[in-house]
């Protein structure tokens, strides 16, 4: 479709090294559009497919997202940005998110720098009358066992959208988010790497399947796109009916 043309436009993924940032960056490289992405490794040759990373085509920047003086002292190595998608996101299993340490980590990086990134990139966002989609998860809708800081960041996040949706629409910038639900990428390894959760998580989506890193590139998109002209502070759920029931 022409809306879904990213021709001539310049798009920055933050967290686009891996994963669901990776297919998202790759969906609009592939739509025409300019793409950079950040991730934490010295250079893009410190990702390969086995990590679920393909940076080819990509413009690539080391830059931590969770060092608010980092992302602040960034020079971009674009002039223009129309969309902003902030992808990064980390969660901690075996409990350690109950503690200081880990509580504070999880929720410095899935949202904090969520914050810090859309500040820092909206100066540009206003001269374009660009968009920003932050990517956030069903636990920001529904309890995350074990996850404490996980369930409370994703839930951070929709409320960030929200309010950023409603208090930047008058500087002409769109904000708006998506909510996956199971993707197989290292981040949910814990349950697809074992064959009991993986049949059992399965079996509660309705859709019969798990989700694709391009699952959630193609919403990403469309609230990027004009299609979604008219759509501010929304995250639209992403999960095959999984919240359904």
């Amino acid at each position: 479709m022409q809306e879904l043309d990213f021709s001539h436009q310049t798009v920055l993924v933050v967290g686009g090294s891996s994963g669901i940032g990776n297919g998202v960056a790759r969906a609009f490289a592939e739509r025409g559009a300019e793409v950079h992405v950040w991730g934490t490794r010295p250079q893009a040759s410190d990702y390969d497919a086995e990590s679920g990373s393909d940076l080819s085509g990509l413009h690539y920047s080391c830059v931590d997202c969770a060092d608010a003086d980092a992302v602040e002292a960034f020079e971009p190595k674009f002039s223009r940005l129309d969309v902003l998608v902030l992808c990064q996101g980390v969660v901690l299993y075996n409990r350690q998110e109950f503690e200081r340490e880990g509580w504070e980590k999880v929720i410095n990086i899935n949202l904090t720098s969520l914050m810090t990134c859309a500040r820092k990139f909206k100066p540009m966002l206003m001269e374009s009358k660009g968009s920003i989609v932050m990517t956030s998860s069903v636990t920001g809708f529904v309890a995350a066992r074990g996850n404490p800081a996980y369930s409370a960041s994703k839930t951070g996040v929709v409320g960030l959208v929200r309010t950023l949706g409603e208090a930047w629409a008058s500087d002409g910038i769109r904000v708006n988010g998506i909510a996956p639900g199971f993707v197989e990428t290292k981040i949910t390894a814990v349950t697809f790497d074992h064959p009991k959760r993986r049949e059992a998580t399965l079996a509660a989506i309705p859709a019969g399947r798990f989700g694709t890193p391009y699952d959630m590139a193609g919403a990403t998109m469309f609230l990027a796109s004009p299609l979604a002209a008219y759509i501010y502070g929304q995250t639209l759920i992403v999960d095959g009916g999984l919240c359904l029931s």
